[in-house]
């Protein structure tokens, strides 16, 4: 594969055992012990995906998070030792695309690489696929993977738009995030209902909906989300 992937930990040990992961798997790896070096890098503009740790020396990764959904909708994977909910959730409300948690198995880890990356080129594809939906001014194109409420433009991730097509496409339809999780990830759903949530919950923020009276995403408490047409 030519996709490049930036590398950040301040752990030698760990980033070089990512980097000999993913080189041989034959992907291009950028790896950076600090934050504030990456950051400067990710300004070329030519990467693919970014595996950040959360512990940083200067800046942490929940801000680097921040600071590259400011401007790159490329896949982010956080490399944390915190398994605390509220840290995985914090991450992914802020714009990650998944989580590993430290001590890590270095087959998931290029599996997840691999699974977003997949994710990331289907978003970027010219390829043609089916359709546009349109729901009260909320309108979603997957030939283009475009977004837009009343005209204006909804930048969404890959996997965000991912979550919004799969809910509009079941228009109607109350999908549990058992279903969504399994469809959207492409992994079997063990505890991830927070993975969901957040994703859910940043795609209401973009939309500007209101968290207890959502216009568009509804929860339907103890089932799952749907989308009214």
């Amino acid at each position: 594969m030519d996709a490049r992937i930036l590398v950040v930990d301040d752990e030698k040990e760990i980033a070089d055992l990512v980097e000999v992961c993913l080189s041989n798997e034959g992907f291009e790896v950028a790896k950076f012990f600090n934050g504030t070096d990456a950051l400067n890098y990710a300004q070329s503009g030519n990467i693919d995906l970014a595996v950040l740790d959360v512990m940083l020396p200067d800046v942490d990764g929940f801000s680097m998070v921040q600071k590259l959904r400011n401007r790159f909708v490329f896949p982010i994977i956080m490399l944390t030792a915190k398994c605390e909910d509220s840290d995985k959730i914090t991450g992914l409300m802020l714009g990650a695309d998944d989580y590993i948690t430290k001590p890590f198995s270095p087959p998931e880890l290029v599996a997840r690489v691999k699974t977003q990356l997949r994710r990331y080129t289907r978003y970027n594809s010219s390829a043609p696929r089916a359709n546009e939906i349109d729901i009260r001014g909320l309108t979603i194109n997957n030939d283009n993977h475009k977004c837009t409420l009343n005209g204006r433009e909804v930048v969404l991730t890959p996997i965000e738009f991912s979550v919004l097509w799969y809910l509009c496409s079941h228009k109607n339809t109350v999908v549990s995030g058992e279903e969504l999780f399994e469809a959207v990830w492409g992994e079997k759903f063990l505890d991830s209902s927070n993975t969901v949530m957040a994703h859910i919950a940043r795609i209401r923020e973009k939309l500007g909906e209101p968290p207890r009276n959502p216009k568009y995403i509804k929860t339907v408490w103890g089932v799952g989300y749907t989308v009214e047409e």
